[in-house]
């Protein structure tokens, strides 16, 4: 480790080996990149702009067909309003994100993103890759395009979600309507390429092996050592509870299964800066624990959830008990903006309402 990056082969056995020996390794890795023991966290709010969407995952239990009597878009007002709101409470970052709807154009889009960026300042870390390659495919042009729109109409950054397992053999048995792999990792590409960070994710437990994860971490050190793009890594721990179909594992990720899978994913991403732990699956005290397992970062504190099936502890959770958590785990709280700069003392300052046109 200390001369050379691992290949698969030292990852299964350390994976396989006692778990102290993937702590240790995983916080050996932490500390050459981030020596001080911060750990960040950041206050965003989720926009769920429609819940309307074609994928059909077999997992999630938030979307509604077209044409369902509860599928809905949210008018512009009421994004406004929740925006406001979070902003309110102290957030400095909006994850607009929705379903892949058919007949949602790239004009729409462009005409939220631009109307979010007059009346506030906030980032704008917005829109998964399955989102961004439907609006491709509805709007009849390139990817390319597509982003580059986005990014000119106030978009910031692009989050990691819709990776779930990147190998097809289980996103064909999970989802197999959604974006394959080479698509997912496409987004980001071209994401990268026009100067767009973006986030990548990793959830386990849909009964997948080893050797699928590793394919996954394979395809995202891949594409980092090509662009660089990517500011952090995120592990989650899939969750019963919304939906269980048949195909589906009906027990939920052992906890230390999660962390081992956390802490190999610290060791074998030596080209990503940050690695998120995953408290609002695993509960806080799995998520402490995980910052000893080459977590840097605590994610976000969670404003309105709809999608993820959380631990109880999300429920009520705000930044105060999430600052206790990472101060009871022996580090120091900070907090950080989308893209995991740490400017703490500013961004409270930097996030407001500018006008009410």
């Amino acid at each position: 480790m200390a001369a050379h990056r691992i290949n698969r082969e030292q990852a299964r056995e350390l994976y396989g080996g006692p778990l102290s020996v993937l702590e240790a390794a995983a916080s050996a890795i932490r500390y050459q990149m981030h020596p001080d023991r911060i750990v960040t966290y950041a206050i965003q709010r989720t926009v769920n702009y429609t819940n309307i969407c074609n994928a059909y995952c077999s997992f999630c239990s938030f979307y509604r067909a077209p044409g369902h009597a509860e599928g809905y878009v949210l008018s512009d007002d009421e994004i406004m309003r929740k925006i406001e709101d979070a902003i309110a409470r102290g957030a400095t970052g909006i994850f607009i994100q929705g379903g892949d709807h058919p007949e949602l154009k790239i004009e729409y889009y462009e005409a939220l993103l631009r109307k979010v960026k007059k009346r506030f300042r906030v980032q704008c870390h917005s829109f998964s890759a399955p989102e961004i390659t439907n609006m491709a495919q509805v709007s009849g042009i390139g990817l390319e395009e597509t982003i580059a729109r986005l990014k000119d109409a106030g978009l910031d950054s692009i989050p990691g979600a819709g990776a779930e397992i990147l190998d097809d053999e289980i996103r064909n048995l999970i989802s197999p309507m959604k974006i394959k792999t080479a698509e997912w990792l496409a987004v980001h590409r071209v994401a990268h390429r026009l100067g767009l960070r973006t986030t990548a994710t990793m959830v386990c437990g849909f009964g997948e092996t080893l050797e699928h994860r590793l394919n996954h971490l394979d395809r995202l050190r891949e594409l980092q050592d090509e662009t660089g793009g990517f500011v952090a890594i995120v592990v989650w721990a899939y969750q019963m509870g919304r939906q269980q179909p048949s195909i589906l594992p009906h027990e939920s990720l052992e906890h230390e299964e999660y962390l081992r899978m956390q802490a190999l994913a610290r060791v074998y991403l030596d080209n990503f800066e940050n690695l998120q732990a995953s408290w609002l699956t695993v509960g806080f005290e799995t998520g402490r624990r995980a910052l000893h397992f080459g977590a840097n970062d605590a994610g976000s504190v969670v404003l309105e959830e709809n999608v993820v099936a959380g631990s109880p502890d999300s429920i009520s959770a705000g930044e105060d008990e999430l600052r206790k958590q990472i101060t009871m785990a022996g580090f120091t709280a900070m907090e950080r903006d989308s893209i995991y700069s740490r400017r703490a003392a500013s961004l409270r300052g930097m996030a407001g309402v500018l006008g009410q046109s």
